[in-house]
């Protein structure tokens, strides 16, 4: 596993430097809306290149509390697309980002709203859209807390 992590390491770097490069070149400021990754994306996000001039910040709302009450999460289940698209939603309203990711999921090792380990929905917000993806990650929940926070990093490369 740790040749894995080194090689998303590296994919993560390529991704940040990416994205800074896109955002800055087209101006745009970037959020998270984090549940299941706990606020490593906006970690890593914070710690990219020139961040202090496109990154916006990020809501880490663990808790369903959080997800219903500051995110418009609508009540029911928070695996699902509807709680991805509005935790996306509303962290870009919440942080006047032009675009946030979002990402909610069972991480492991047992089950999370009736989805099995390693489902997890991620969804970006843009002033045209929100789109949602459904993924199932393999492994232990480092492993895909790890595969969600590089997935998420691509949605954001490629909404940019």
């Amino acid at each position: 596993m740790g040749d894995d992590i080194a090689d998303g390491s590296d994919r993560s770097a390529d991704l940040l430097e990416k994205l800074a490069r896109l955002a800055a070149a087209r101006g745009v400021t970037v959020g998270t809306a984090e549940s299941l990754t706990a606020g490593a994306i906006a970690a890593r996000l914070g710690a990219a290149p020139d961040a202090s001039s496109w990154f916006a910040g990020a809501v880490v709302a663990y808790s369903r509390d959080v997800k219903h009450g500051l995110l418009g999460v609508p009540e029911g289940p928070v695996v699902c697309e509807d709680a991805a698209c509005a935790m996306a939603s509303g962290a870009r309203d919440l942080l006047g980002a032009d675009v946030v990711v979002a990402v909610t999921g069972a991480g492991g090792p047992g089950e999370q709203d009736g989805q099995p380990p390693g489902t997890v929905w991620l969804a970006v917000s843009d002033p045209t859209a929100v789109r949602a993806e459904r993924r199932r990650f393999d492994g232990d929940p480092e492993a895909v807390l790890e595969q969600t926070v590089l997935r998420a990093l691509e949605m954001l490369v490629d909404a940019l």
